[in-house]
């Protein structure tokens, strides 16, 4: 019951995450600089918060900063960086590809997913994604398989994912809820 305290754990939380995205892409496009308005264009945030946000991100050495207050990522930002890229990466694909959602719904929830799954975790979706869209029959035959899978709980009889009530029943009324508008 202590899993949940893993949560806290993680070396970047989301904020962190979208900065050094925004600074790698951003550094792409201009010789590995980005200036704070850049970035804040970028997040859609204020020039404040991300000056705000900045500091922690410089104080743990993922980025430094030029006599022009431009900020590039440092090697452990770079490859945190690219640790972030390679999990959402890894769990897009899953979600569009296996699970057949659509690219908007795979690139919202890859966003929510990526900073929360270890390397371990990621490394083994790669090579299930992979597998899954490989030539090899069997698994040509269990991804067709899964994307028409519809199995209804039985009365009385509760598979071994659902264990004491069915998961299916619990989740409907959220997914079929329809979506909010401001």
């Amino acid at each position: 019951m202590e899993n949940w305290k893993q949560f806290d754990a993680n070396e970047v939380t989301h904020s962190v995450s979208h900065h050094l995205l925004a600074i790698y892409e951003i550094g792409r496009e201009y010789g590995g600089w980005a200036r704070v308005s850049d970035i804040a264009r970028r997040l859609d945030i204020t020039r404040g918060s991300v000056s705000i946000n900045l500091r922690g991100i410089k104080a743990r050495g993922l980025v430094v900063e030029d006599d022009h207050r431009q900020v590039k990522l440092s090697p452990k930002g770079l490859k945190i960086a690219h640790d972030i890229l390679a999990k959402k990466t890894a769990i897009k694909a899953f979600l569009q590809k296996v699970l057949g959602l659509s690219e908007e719904e795979a690139e919202v929830d890859s966003c929510k997913i990526e900073h929360l799954l270890s390397a371990a975790m990621a490394r083994r979706l790669v090579h299930f994604v992979k597998l899954m869209l490989s030539d090899d029959a069997g698994a040509q035959a269990l991804l067709g398989r899964a994307r028409t899978f519809k199995e209804p709980c039985r009365d009385g009889a509760l598979c071994p994912v659902c264990k004491d009530r069915c998961l299916l029943e619990q989740l409907s009324p959220v997914l079929e809820a329809p979506s909010e508008k401001p």
